[in-house]
């Protein structure tokens, strides 16, 4: 059972993380926009980490996290945002979701591997 859940718009960004952390022994299911986000993560509640973008068509990445934690109820899930945003007001606007990390683009599979690694713990 996956544990993880990628959700980003483009297909080769999510198939370059799942590549790589299949590599790494850790199981990936996807999504590419917050709607399928959040559809996936109630079709697998083994999910412990969502790995996200923020900038998608059709619900954004904080969209789909406010929905998971205030509509779905999901306070457990841990999230992990891939995003080119870094600015100290984005991250504000990220606490009350709580994010745990930030991953700016482009993956860098090396570097996060320790952060996801421990998250999945």
């Amino acid at each position: 059972m996956a544990s993880l859940l990628i959700v980003d718009d483009s297909s080769a960004v999510r198939n370059s993380i799942v590549q790589f952390l299949n590599e790494h022994g850790i199981e990936c299911i996807t999504a590419s926009n917050g709607f399928e986000g959040i559809e996936q993560l109630k079709a697998n509640p083994g999910i412990k980490l969502i790995i996200t973008d923020i900038m998608m068509p059709e619900m954004t990445g904080l969209e789909m996290l406010d929905k998971i934690r205030n509509e779905v109820g999901n306070q457990e899930v841990k999230v992990l945002i891939l995003t080119n945003e870094n600015s100290p007001e984005f991250k504000l606007k990220c606490k009350p979701l709580k994010v745990k990390a930030w991953i700016v683009k482009p993956f860098d599979g090396p570097n996060a591997l320790p952060v996801i690694q421990k998250l999945l713990q």
